[in-house]
């Protein structure tokens, strides 16, 4: 038998599908890499014969989207079907289709991830949120598979990723209510898996402490996930230590459910979301949130991916969308 990919692979050190990607040129391979794949190639004397060169280069024109939800709460965040609708904008217009799935946790995201590359049903992969020590992550990178990611990475090394500056953009807010003459604030925040959970919890942080402003613990709540319900038992839990004069929330949907409670409860508090979701300004008071404008990141998403799958040179690896502080009801 003659000399396969695997056996290119293995005197490499790098994975078969990382020879098949060096065969077609791809542009996510590193120099470094090619050059360890090709002086192998030569050490075995192998030539990659049409038939492999096009299978290399064979093209579905597809991207695979893994969503990190529940099947009955997909509808529920508006965030996710926004950032859709704009991969979707900037996919059809480059004639791309989009084919994805749902995961209710991790493990089921990474069985989707390897599904779609072992199947070789998509070209790419667009991630919509990341974590901290992200296998699904890891696993693209050692498959050297195309991917972007909705969030910015742990380690942004080498990563196409698009995000929001989420730290400054709740520094932010929490200065404009200090200045609204707020000083004692409640903060209730979802999973803490989540990079963007982390950077937004410090950005209240540290823009309490360059004001001189003690944080109670008691009241600092991160919460499983992001639900009207969740926000709900928050607020009742922050209640039971003190009623601050506001609550910074890091989702609108766990904000509906702290001002269900300041309602029900008769209290006069100033809740602030984030995702601007288009139920903010329906509620009672209307919600003043953080647009993080879930469709641009979307489309960026999808250009960054899709630039790179067609070999367009791109000087950064990264995109950072803007958000805007939406200001509704009173001051109180």
């Amino acid at each position: 038998m003659g000399v396969t990919i695997k056996d290119v692979a293995k005197l490499a050190n790098v994975s078969p599908s990382t020879v098949s990607r060096v065969i077609s040129n791809s542009p996510r391979i590193s120099e470094a890499t090619k050059n360890a794949v090709y002086a192998a190639m030569d050490t075995l004397k192998y030539k990659p014969n049409a038939i492999a060169r096009n299978l290399a280069n064979a093209s579905t024109k597809t991207l695979g989207l893994i969503i990190p939800n529940r099947e009955e709460n997909l509808l529920k965040n508006p965030f996710f079907i926004q950032a859709m609708r704009g991969i979707s904008l900037y996919s059809q217009k480059k004639n791309y289709k989009i084919m994805f799935s749902y995961g209710a946790s991790p493990a089921d995201e990474l069985n989707f991830v390897r599904e779609f590359v072992n199947s070789k049903w998509v070209d790419g992969i667009i991630l919509l949120t990341a974590y901290e020590n992200d296998q699904c992550i890891a696993y693209l990178n050692q498959q050297s598979f195309p991917f972007v990611v909705i969030g910015r990475p742990f380690d942004i090394h080498d990563i196409l990723w698009v995000d929001n500056d989420n730290f400054q953009a709740t520094y932010n807010l929490v200065n404009h209510l200090i200045q609204k003459g707020m000083h004692e604030m409640a903060f209730v925040g979802g999973p803490k898996r989540f990079i963007f959970s982390k950077d937004r919890l410090e950005g209240f942080r540290r823009a309490m402490a360059l004001r001189n402003l003690s944080i109670d613990e008691r009241m600092v709540i991160e919460m499983p996930d992001f639900s009207e319900e969740y926000g709900y038992q928050a607020m009742a839990a922050i209640c039971d230590e003190h009623v601050p004069q506001a609550v910074v929330t890091t989702d609108d949907l766990l904000a509906f459910g702290v001002m269900k409670y300041v309602r029900e409860h008769g209290l006069s508090v100033r809740v602030t979301g984030f995702n601007n979701s288009p139920l903010s300004e329906y509620q009672t008071p209307p919600l003043t949130s953080i647009d993080i404008q879930a469709e641009k990141l979307g489309y960026h998403a999808a250009k960054l991916l899709i630039e790179s799958l067609e070999g367009i040179e791109n000087p950064m690896n990264h995109y950072i969308v803007d958000t805007t502080l939406i200001e509704r009801g009173s001051t109180r």
